[in-house]
Formats: C-alpha cells, structure tokens, sequence
C-alpha cells in the first residue's frame, strides 16, 4: 500500500472518530450525565494531533497513537459497561483499532520516503 494511499484512509478514519466522538461527548453533556466541561476536556488531546494529521506529518502520526490509547480505554470501558450505546462502543473500538494499526504504518512509510530517522551510532 502506497503512503498517500494510507494517509488518506487515516486522515477519514481520524476526522470520523472527531466526529463521533464529538457527537458523544456533547450528547453526553447535553442530556446531563456528564457536565458540558467534562465533555469539553474529553475532547481536548484529541484535537491536539489535528493539523499535523491533516497536513501528513509522520512525526505526528506516531506520537497521536498514544493518544488514541486513552481512547481505546474509554472504548473498551465502554464495551464492558453498557448495555444501551453497545454498536457505538463496538464501532469506536473498532474504528481505533484500525488507526492504532495504520498511524504508525503511515509514519514508517512516509518517515522512509522522506529519509527521516534515527542517525546511527559510527
């Protein structure tokens, strides 16, 4: 697989969990089980990697992995805990899985074709 071709599967699949996500937490905040602070904070270190995601930095998609980890927590939380909002736990697990695979992908390859890396030791 190509690197624009896996950055822009990942560049989709991130702006759908934003999306998803945001929709969750202000549905949350709305509705009163969470305060709309609460909701707010949850969504701060996921817009944090956001410009360097849409711009294709591959220093930034392998940092954002770990905030995605957090992510996966409430997801997988989720998944044990409810009974009600099951398909979204399933799909948001889903969803990070599939980043947490290809972010570092994505960094590898473009980080190879730009010749970033780690300078070795003479």
């Amino acid at each position: 697989m190509s690197s624009t071709t896996l950055f822009k599967l990942c560049r989709a699949g991130y702006m759908v969990l934003v999306m998803m996500l945001g929709a969750w937490f202000i549905r949350q905040g709305l509705t009163g089980e969470y305060s709309m602070l609460f909701s707010l904070l949850w969504l701060i270190p996921l817009l944090l990697p956001l410009k360097g995601i849409l711009t294709g930095k591959p220093y930034t998609y392998a940092w954002a992995s770990f905030i995605l980890c957090l992510y996966m927590l409430h997801a997988l939380t989720l998944v044990y805990v409810t009974e009600t909002d099951l398909l979204f736990a399933i799909a948001e697990s889903l969803l990070i899985a599939a980043l947490l695979i290809g972010f570092p992908f994505y960094a590898r390859l473009r980080g190879r074709e730009l010749g970033l890396g780690l300078k070795k030791k003479k």
